[in-house]
């Protein structure tokens, strides 16, 4: 029988982030303090988000309503970056971005966390943009789990096929 593992992974589900997008935009046409300011929120490819706005404390505004919604949905915010509002023409524009997978040298750091515990038998493999970790016994990948649910890497994770 094979060895116990899990894949570390860093995704987030797209309808999720569709759904938390589409609140945004309704509570932005909404909105009182949002009224006439021409701000919009809306898809700009496949995982980018633009924010529109007539004046840059709108459009920063827009921005924390997308988070808030993003919170709600359960997307951590870790999978969310969005740059500084450029004037563009006559509007602010605020281009987003939302994260997935892991890069390599993020998938170094977090392998070389789970070496620097020194838990026996316990290997982890870079697979493309994820993470394969495998053990000898269940409880040291729940300890490798609890290490890295606890350490900071900058982007959100999740723990994915734990057989």
């Amino acid at each position: 029988m094979a060895d116990p593992s899990f894949d570390v992974v860093s995704k987030v589900d797209r309808q999720e982030v569709d759904n938390a997008l589409n609140q945004a935009a309704k509570e932005l046409s909404q909105r009182f303090d949002f009224r006439g300011t021409g701000t919009s929120i809306a898809w700009s490819g496949e995982e980018a988000v633009v924010v529109e706005s007539e004046t840059e404390e709108r459009a920063v505004a827009a921005v924390d309503v997308f988070r808030e919604k993003l919170i709600k949905r359960g997307i951590s915010l870790k999978a969310f970056e969005a740059g500084e509002p450029a004037i563009s023409g006559k509007v602010y524009k605020v281009n987003g971005k939302i994260l997935q997978g892991i890069a390599s040298e993020k998938a170094k750091e977090i392998s070389k966390a789970i070496r620097d515990e020194k838990l026996k038998g316990v290997q982890a493999q870079i697979q493309g943009d994820q993470l394969r970790v495998s053990g000898k016994k269940k409880d040291d990948l729940q300890a490798v789990i609890a290490l890295l649910k606890n350490k900071d890497f900058g982007i959100a994770l999740q723990f994915t096929n734990y057989r």
